[in-house]
């Protein structure tokens, strides 16, 4: 891996956003409804709607609106929202902190939980653990996150009472300090849990396969006529050469976990941004919506330029020019 290629990668960033911009734009507008409708009612009359389009810009062409929302991004402005009368960006921000705890909690989760069942499974393969670990993993992969929430809020939460049923903190607490990171705590166990089921499944499934893989290879032969422990074998040897293709799925999930905080979000009420995406493209909220489209996909593309620097991490043989 080397500078001029880290750089590149930076520079392709341009254009990719400029695409984002213009894909989200349209795709936008050319979703049925009427904003003006939606924000004013049915009830008004055509003068009332024509003040309304001409308040927000919406009697000029796309194309205009197109440019113009263009030149408002390039110097950080996201446009305000219809319903809120707030600017889009600081909305979508007040959001955000709360979705980027519940991601990355289920993204830790299911990278070194699902690795680590990789890992067992292929210790003793063909095994007790082994079974029940490819059931369980394929049971978790083919449950949608809707009903697995929806089943965790049944048992644990409602049945069960391990857990609160909604929310990231309990009603009328004035909780601070260690208690209130407890109480976030305790309502975040079964968002996270649920988000990172899917993805833990198929972390376990990959991990397992490909140390299987490396296993039966020279190297790790040779591992072990030189005395070399077994944990040692599977760790050092056999682990950090199958990390490849696990880092490329991680990597290109990763669009998919923040995705599948929408319905994780709305089943637990969980304030984040997947909840307000529900509530905007309801309301129409065009600039809140644009936000949001932007903020996944810069996400995806930034995970895809990290798992492209850790491929030369993980593998001093990769070398991009």
């Amino acid at each position: 891996m080397t500078r001029r290629y880290v750089l590149w990668r930076l520079v392709q960033l341009v254009p990719t956003c400029a695409g984002i911009v213009l894909v989200g734009f349209l795709l936008v507008h050319a979703a049925p409804g009427d904003p003006v409708l939606a924000l004013a009612g049915e009830s008004g009359d055509a003068a009332y709607y024509e003040r309304i389009r001409e308040r927000f810009g919406l009697d000029r062409s796309v194309l205009d609106q197109l440019v113009t929302y263009t030149g408002n991004v390039v110097r950080g402005d996201l446009g305000t929202s219809y319903t809120r009368g707030l600017p889009a960006l600081e909305v979508v921000w007040t959001r955000l902190p709360a979705t980027l705890l519940l991601t990355t909690c289920a993204l830790v989760v299911s990278t070194f939980v699902g690795i680590t069942l990789g890992v067992v499974a292929a210790a003793r393969p063909h095994g007790i653990r082994d079974a029940l670990i490819g059931a369980s993993s394929l049971g978790l992969y083919a449950t949608p996150a809707f009903l697995a929430g929806q089943l965790a809020v049944l048992i644990f939460a409602l049945r069960l009472g391990w857990f609160p049923v909604q929310g990231m903190t309990t009603a009328r607490s004035d909780a601070t300090g260690l208690d209130h990171v407890l109480d976030v705590a305790h309502h975040l166990v079964l968002p996270v849990l649920v988000l990172a089921a899917a993805e833990l499944a198929a972390v376990a499934r990959l991990t397992r396969a490909g140390v299987l893989d490396e296993l039966g290879r020279d190297h790790v032969t040779t591992a072990r006529a030189k005395g070399a422990s077994e944990a040692r074998v599977l760790v050092r040897h056999a682990l950090r050469r199958a990390l490849l293709p696990v880092v490329t799925v991680i990597g290109g999930r990763i669009g998919h976990l923040v995705a599948g905080t929408v319905v994780v979000e709305a089943v637990f009420s969980w304030p984040g941004v997947g909840r307000l995406l529900i509530s905007s493209v309801q309301a129409r909220d065009t600039p809140i919506v644009l936000a949001l489209f932007m903020l996944i996909a810069l996400t995806v593309v930034v995970a895809n330029l990290l798992t492209d620097l850790t491929y030369a991490w993980l593998d001093p043989r990769v070398r991009y020019r």
